[in-house]
């Protein structure tokens, strides 16, 4: 039954591929006629709106060829430049087996154990503690890890969260997650674009509306829509409504990723470890500390742990922590272990903390994590996604 789960979730994860690879031109097309509708008001507001919506039609299908060419180009431009994007998002750096042999052997380890070919192996510097893969194909194909995480997990706990993002490569997970960042990200893109064109910049509308809002502007509209009918207005408000939903529906493409490819990556880390409490012990260790500043949300949806809330947390790509520890315990035979305690405030980036602290204080009461003494400082080599901290 374990199996026949696997297999169909891969087989419905190239399905859903191309299911959204279509739902992409689908959205693009959306937004071209709501474009299409908004500039002829501006050509001319005076007419009905059956007037309005033949004419965008006939745009529409002026400008299909366009939008299809470009939505094309934005899909060739991902395939071959995502992971630059996401480098440069979060400072990714690829690292070899001489800077990382503890990292990298392990790594190498589990492929060689079930003859996966070696992704790209790349280290971000940061205290936060997530690792995520990232690819279309098997020479993209790269698995990310924090420095935060490397220091604080030990081998099995490491060698487990690698497996986990092995079996999201083998599984087809990294696919679906990058084709859902492309979708988002170019309908976002040209739905801004299309708002700061036509409702910032201040755009006449049928010689006598401004969306800039003056007093003028407001006279000049209340003739217009005295002479057009009120059929502009309601063109535009249409217009708004379509391109709020295109957003909508390319923000949903992420419920798309099924909450159960973290589960079956789970299983997938046990499979190939065969020590489902290391699984369980990294994830309770990545529990809430997994959140990398300045990352966007597309790039925390394809971390081990997406450490999100509240009305955040409505549309959640991640099953809960608790949830997964249970599953493992439950259908791995791991053995139950509690969250860990919060992290103390000498954990956290407090550049202030050690002029604020009580000498006398500090050394009965030297500063501990929930794993062990905490590590040194070393501000100099931290860097952000922009650049080095100070």
């Amino acid at each position: 039954m374990a199996a026949y789960g696997l297999y169909t979730h891969i087989a419905a994860n190239k399905t859903r591929s191309i299911v959204l690879l279509i739902g992409l031109f689908v959205l693009v097309y959306v937004l071209v006629y709501a474009g299409a509708l908004i500039a002829e008001v501006v050509i001319d507001g005076e007419r009905t709106v059956p007037d309005y919506l033949r004419a965008a039609t006939a745009d529409l299908i002026k400008a299909a060829p366009f939008a299809t060419i470009g939505a094309a180009l934005w899909i060739v431009l991902a395939y071959f430049f995502h992971q630059k994007l996401i480098d440069a998002v979060t400072g990714g750096h690829t690292v070899t087996r001489a800077e990382q042999p503890r990292l990298y052997n392990l790594l190498e380890n589990l492929c060689i154990s079930r003859g996966i070919p070696m992704p790209k192996l790349k280290i971000m510097d940061s205290d936060a503690l997530n690792a995520f893969a990232s690819g279309l194909n098997p020479k993209q194909y790269a698995v990310t890890v924090t420095s935060g995480l490397v220091e604080r997990l030990d081998d099995a706990e490491l060698e487990a969260v690698l497996a986990h993002e092995l079996t999201h490569i083998r599984n087809g997970d990294v696919q679906m997650m990058v084709i859902a960042v492309i979708i988002a990200g170019v309908v976002g893109f040209f739905g801004e674009l299309m708002f700061r064109l036509f409702f910032q910049g201040g755009v006449r509308i049928g010689g006598g509306w401004s969306s800039g809002g003056s007093s003028s502007s407001s006279s000049s509209s209340s003739s217009g829509d005295r002479k057009s009918g009120g059929g502009a207005i309601i063109v535009v408000i249409l217009a708004i409504v379509l391109i709020l939903l295109a957003w909508l529906l390319s923000q949903a493409v992420k419920l798309a990723l099924s909450r159960s490819r973290e589960f079956l990556a789970d299983a997938g880390s046990v499979e190939l470890t065969k020590n489902p409490d290391a699984m369980i012990s990294a994830l309770r260790k990545i529990e809430n500390r997994g959140e990398l500043p300045g990352a966007t949300s597309a790039v925390m949806e394809m971390c081990v742990d997406n450490p999100r809330s509240g009305f955040s947390d409505l549309f959640a790509t991640h099953p809960s922590v608790e949830a997964r520890v249970d599953a493992l315990v439950k259908f791995a035979g791991g053995h139950y272990q509690p969250p860990l305690p919060a992290l103390p405030a000498a954990e956290h980036d407090d550049d202030t903390a050690a002029d604020q602290s009580d000498p006398a204080t500090d050394a009965a009461q030297p500063p501990q994590g929930p794993w062990g003494d905490a590590p040194a400082p070393k501000p100099s080599l931290l860097r952000g996604p922009w650049g080095r901290r100070g």
